[in-house]
């Protein structure tokens, strides 16, 4: 039987949280350069050898076998432990950019610090970072070769029901609650960002635009997290917020897992804010205060106000969920963010004690092999849409005869 989501792992899985923390993006405090006590001083000649002989220790352990797949961003390789050939391992080259400062992108810096800090059966290992010749920066990372959860939606061959559902989001809610519990947004959940492992594991990747966020009156950007996962108070232009703009982008994946569809998909922001009425309800002071003080807030026509959703529409909406899922989906989808569900409340739902119990994951669906996939989902750069598939999809989805 699987193991229930709101299971805590014990203090071996605790992350190696530091006290730094990047502060990347424009017109933020998130555009701060790291301060000058965070690097490191200058070396001399002999530990500038050491420090290259070390890297070279590292370097020297994995052997690049072929090439998995190429972006602009990165190049990603199979490749195993030299002492070891059956030890598969994922070897993302980042290319060296000249016009990012020491020729790396925020987004490759963010990767490696988040990485490093969290260990968690939900979240992609990182295994070791060497630079080489060319100076680009390797991170190997664990290897995860049947695909993501992307794939297995839009393959209309693989049939799964309520049970697997309930076990891939059992292990996204667990994934995200240990990134929150260590105080890190990772504000890019989406399908395929979702890779898993050999054994059917689901694991959260791509920390390209994660950050941490332990000061609540600390201004951050609101252009993070792919649009059409993307909460409503980040698309009003909300520059401090929490951990639930994460809340509600797994609530766009728990959607689209099962419509098979992305729920709602604008093709702009604006087009997104309509969407999200449409499905929802109109946000208003009266369903969220507050809410109209938001700077890209635009005042809606009396005429044109949609009652906020309750219950009954989740339960016609998505019936495979049933009467306890779909409350479970409602309060991730709360447009007032201070009424959205946490990662803690979201473990806590009954949901995850009634039938179906969730899939074991060796028993879940899965492609026979998903290794290209993975090859291509690492070489994005954090934030990277890729909707050709899904394309406009939510268009065919209609709310009219749905209200409640």
């Amino acid at each position: 039987m699987a193991v229930s989501p709101s299971v805590l792992y014990p203090a071996s899985y605790e992350a190696k949280v530091t006290s730094t923390t990047i502060k990347p993006d424009a017109n933020s405090s998130e555009n701060s350069s790291y301060q000058q006590n965070q690097f490191p001083p200058s070396h001399s000649n002999n530990e500038r050898e050491i420090t290259e002989q070390l890297n070279d220790d590292v370097r020297l352990k994995y052997i690049k076998d072929k090439r998995l797949g190429e972006g602009t961003y990165a190049v990603v390789f199979l490749g195993h432990l030299r002492t070891k050939p059956a030890s598969f391992v994922a070897i993302k080259k980042i290319k060296v950019n000249a016009e990012y400062k020491d020729g790396l992108s925020m987004d490759a810096i963010r990767e490696v610090k988040y990485l490093q800090e969290l260990s968690h059966p939900n979240i992609i290992a990182l295994h070791d970072v060497f630079s080489s010749k060319d100076q680009n920066l390797n991170l190997v990372l664990e290897y995860l070769p049947r695909g993501d959860l992307e794939m297995l939606i839009k393959d209309t061959n693989i049939h799964y029901g309520a049970a697997d559902v309930k076990a891939w989001m059992g292990m996204l809610a667990r994934g995200v609650w240990f990134c929150h519990e260590n105080f890190i947004l990772h504000r890019d959940i989406k399908p395929n960002n979702l890779l898993i492992a050999a054994d059917g594991e689901v694991k959260l990747a791509d920390f390209g635009l994660a950050r941490s966020f332990a000061d609540p009156y600390l201004n951050m950007t609101h252009q993070v997290i792919t649009r059409w996962y993307r909460p409503p108070e980040l698309l009003f232009g909300a520059r401090q917020y929490s951990g639930v703009v994460d809340i509600w982008s797994m609530g766009m994946v728990f959607a689209e897992l099962l419509l098979r569809v992305p729920f709602v998909a604008g093709n702009t922001d604006l087009d997104q804010i309509a969407k999200i009425c449409e499905a929802f309800g109109t946000p208003t002071e009266d369903n969220w205060p507050g809410v109209t003080k938001l700077p890209n807030y635009l005042p809606t026509d009396s005429s044109h106000v949609v009652p906020l959703q309750g219950r009954d529409f989740f339960l016609r909406q998505f019936p495979t969920a049933g009467p306890v899922g779909a409350d479970l989906l409602m309060s991730m989808c709360t447009l007032d963010p201070k009424k959205r569900s946490t990662a803690c409340r979201v473990l806590q739902h009954g949901w995850w004690s009634t039938e179906p119990k969730p899939t074991d994951k060796k028993n879940l669906p899965r492609k026979p092999d998903g290794i290209e996939k993975m090859g291509h989902d690492l070489t994005r750069r954090g934030g990277e849409v890729d909707d050709t598939t899904f394309k406009n999809a939510a268009r065919q989805l209609n709310f009219s005869g749905a209200r409640g």
